[in-house]
């Protein structure tokens, strides 16, 4: 059986993922099945240069906040800022620590000197200014959204002022308030403020829409672009925030449903300019339903993955990532019954396997689920082990 597997395996380069597929993807997804490994963002780097200079690939876009996000990618465009400073505020969930990630600002820096506009490559973040424990006020996106309609439109056509909406935003510390993640009570998300915001908001993001033409010419594309991504985001936010204050048992799948929403608009956005690269957890980006427990509870709900797929069909494409060993989280070598166990037997450090040809090399074996002794890593379903179009192992994750 090894030897038949064997046979599947190749190195993990650009050209090797893309004839696993019927065609170049504007969406390539790579998956990772934990974070923080940088190990696995180095990964993530070599292939996103191989596509930028093989495959026309010019954006990256990873499970950070998208309005963060905007800092990176001014960076790399244009140089405004500081590495180190953007690293510092470019980034949400502690990614800006990482030496990976400054890797790869620096190299799309160093890529974009001296390139016309055009030519260059860019960086998002795609998640929504979301964390564990909190969200973001939407005061940011939807005084952002105010601030690009307001020289650029007739004032009789925005639906506020700017001193109107400050003042139903209240301060933010309203909106961020850790205890509301667990005590909806806390949240005040359905406040009589909420709602105003959100008829507000729908009217600010509709003018946006129905001024297009008029402020592509007046402004830019790209300004245009933002602006929507303000939009999107300050509409995710107000979901969001409603969402934290709802009582009922359905509370905890809204918001994961909501995250997964925003994720997939900010990706479906992004592919209008040109092939993407993303990067995030498997779970985000797999096609088949994502499932976590949470307080107890199974949450269900369709991925940003599944949701982009239903858009752009063949136009989707996914690799999840799988490892062998983190050891030093205590995921010690996997039983050769597994998935990762019988990938482990092969000589590469790293390889890329087509998944179709992996089942067929296994034939009738059905691998026995893997179980984690660690909370922070997700074992890959043998159930559903062609529900990615590749998938990249690598065999030791070493400490950073």
């Amino acid at each position: 059986m090894a030897t038949d597997i064997k046979e599947t395996a190749h190195a993990v380069e650009a050209a090797t993922v893309m004839r696993l597929l019927p065609a170049r993807p504007r969406l390539l997804a790579l998956g990772e099945p934990t974070h923080g490994e940088d190990a696995l963002l180095a990964v993530r780097n070599d292939l996103f240069r191989q596509l930028v200079e093989q495959e026309g690939y010019r954006t990256i876009a990873i499970e950070s906040d998208c309005m963060r996000g905007l800092l990176v990618d001014d960076y790399v465009t244009t140089g405004t800022g500081t590495l180190d400073e953007v690293m510092r505020h470019g980034f949400s969930h502690g990614w800006g620590a990482s030496a990976a990630n400054r890797d790869l600002v620096s190299w799309m820096r160093a890529h974009n000197a001296d390139r016309p506009a055009s030519d260059r490559l860019r960086f998002a973040g795609f998640d929504g200014p979301l964390e564990m424990a909190a969200a973001e006020s939407p005061r940011q996106a939807l005084t952002a959204l105010h601030g690009y309609l307001s020289p650029h439109v007739d004032a009789g056509l925005l639906p506020c002022s700017a001193e109107a909406l400050g003042e139903l935003l209240g301060p933010d510390d309203r909106w961020t308030h850790q205890a509301a993640m667990t005590d909806p009570t806390r949240s005040v998300g359905r406040s009589p403020e909420a709602g105003q915001l959100s008829l507000l908001e729908a009217d600010l993001v509709s003018l946006l829409d129905a001024q297009t033409p008029h402020l592509i010419a007046t402004t830019s594309r790209d300004d245009w672009d933002r602006a929507r991504l303000y939009g999107r985001t300050a509409t995710g936010l107000l979901r969001y925030h409603r969402a934290m204050a709802d009582t009922s048992p359905a509370r905890m799948t809204q918001l994961v449903v909501t995250r997964g929403r925003m994720m997939a608009h900010n990706l479906l956005a992004l592919t209008e300019r040109g092939p993407v690269l993303a990067h995030a957890h498997n779970a985000h980006l797999q096609r088949r339903k994502s499932s976590m427990r949470m307080a107890g509870k199974l949450l269900e709900w369709w991925s940003a993955g599944a949701l982009v797929h239903a858009h752009l069909g063949q136009d989707y494409a996914f690799a999840a990532t799988a490892v062998g060993t983190i050891r030093h989280q205590g995921v010690d070598t996997p039983h050769p019954d597994t998935v990762e166990g019988l990938l482990y037997e092969l000589p590469e450090d790293r390889c890329v396997v087509a998944p179709r040809h992996l089942a067929a090399a296994l034939g009738a074996t059905r691998p026995t689920p893997r179980e984690s002794p660690w909370f922070g890593y997700a074992p890959l379903d043998p159930g559903h082990l062609t529900d990615p179009d590749a998938i990249v192992f690598v065999k030791d994750v070493r400490q950073s």
